[in-house]
């Protein structure tokens, strides 16, 4: 592995820092971000040589503020939104669904002519997996789920 991925980048956010909003985990949520690290961040890492993580834990708090839902799967710490520079996000989606155990893999606002655009939402439920692969878009100002 290239490098080791630290609970810090998926507690970091940068909003909750300027906005003095608290987004300290519980004990429970610490341990489903290791799970999160061990199961899906350091195979995609081993493979792909690196990861860049663009959201991890968020509190309901921090959820609101940005306008996604308070019952996001990131607010339990079992999400991470992630890239791998230089890989397209669509292979990125397609090596985690064929090479992991998942229980969602969000294309989410990928666009078919843009390789880098969006991001990947992979989430691991230790109670169990549902290897739900969908794609994200917008269409009539609503965001809409595609299974893939």
């Amino acid at each position: 592995m290239d490098r080791q991925v630290s609970l810090k980048e998926l507690l970091f956010s940068e909003t909750a820092t300027r906005l003095g909003i608290n987004n300290e985990p519980t004990d429970q949520i610490l341990f489903n971000l290791q799970t999160l690290i061990y199961e899906v961040i350091e195979p995609i890492v081993n493979h792909f040589g690196d990861i860049k993580i663009t959201s991890g834990y968020r509190s309901k708090e921090l959820c609101k503020a940005i306008g996604s839902s308070e019952r996001s799967q990131h607010t339990l710490g079992i999400a991470v939104d992630c890239e791998v520079l230089g890989v397209p996000n669509k292979e990125l989606a397609d090596w985690v669904v064929n090479h992991l155990e998942f229980d969602q893999c969000i294309l989410e606002f990928w666009k078919p002519e843009e390789a880098n655009s969006g991001w990947v939402h992979i989430s691991y439920n230790k109670a169990g997996n549902r290897k739900m692969y969908l794609r994200a878009f917008k269409a009539n100002g609503r965001t809409v789920y595609e299974v893939l």
